[in-house]
């Protein structure tokens, strides 16, 4: 405690694809209430936003992940906005992962809780144990003594690597992600952090 004040780890999780941040909690709140409301305007007023915004959130992300997040029927008593079956599926791989970031923060066994030091260079080889392939999002968890570490990745990425069951990988922390790399093909240090 710092001068008496209650002090708690806050954690902010957000979906993305090489690089490009696809969603994170507002939109997934944007979408959600878009569901709700079966309306962009009405679903615009309850969150306070200008209907020109979210359109713009909507259609930037459609051209992000390449397809449609919602859709509109025009006239009729069925009129309204609706989510698209990949707008539900990005919700659901956002609130997995957010509840395994949440959960994971809570963990004893965690690098932090265990005391390992890290740095933001550090190359860990590990073994591959078991890959849980998403439809848009992947977990990877890698045995590195004395712990299993969990990288959430495209599963684009992970077809890209061929990761499976057994394969050595390298676990790259960098700040606040876990890239995977196998060692054939290991990526170039770069002077960023």
């Amino acid at each position: 405690m710092i001068m008496g004040a209650m002090m708690e780890t806050r954690t902010k999780v957000w979906l993305t694809e090489d690089g490009k941040h696809i969603i994170g909690a507002g939109k997934v709140n944007l979408l959600k209430v878009i569901d709700e409301e079966r309306s962009l305007s009405k679903a615009c007023k309850k969150l306070g936003i200008s209907y020109k915004h979210a359109w713009l959130i909507l259609k930037k992300m459609n051209e992000r992940v390449d397809h449609e997040v919602v859709y509109t029927v025009r006239g009729g008593k069925d009129q309204g906005t609706f989510l698209t079956e990949y707008g539900k599926q990005l919700i659901d791989e956002y609130e997995a992962s957010r509840t395994y970031i949440d959960e994971t923060v809570g963990d004893d066994t965690s690098w932090e809780n265990i005391s390992f030091k890290l740095s933001a260079r550090n190359k860990l080889l590990g073994r591959v144990v078991k890959v849980e392939k998403g439809d848009i999002v992947s977990k990877v968890k890698i045995e590195v003594d004395p712990a299993i570490l969990t990288s959430i990745v495209t599963a684009e990425a992970v077809d890209r690597l061929d990761v499976k069951e057994g394969d050595e990988l390298f676990a790259i922390i960098k700040s606040t992600e876990v890239m995977l790399a196998k060692p054939s093909r290991m990526p170039e240090e770069s002077g960023d952090e």
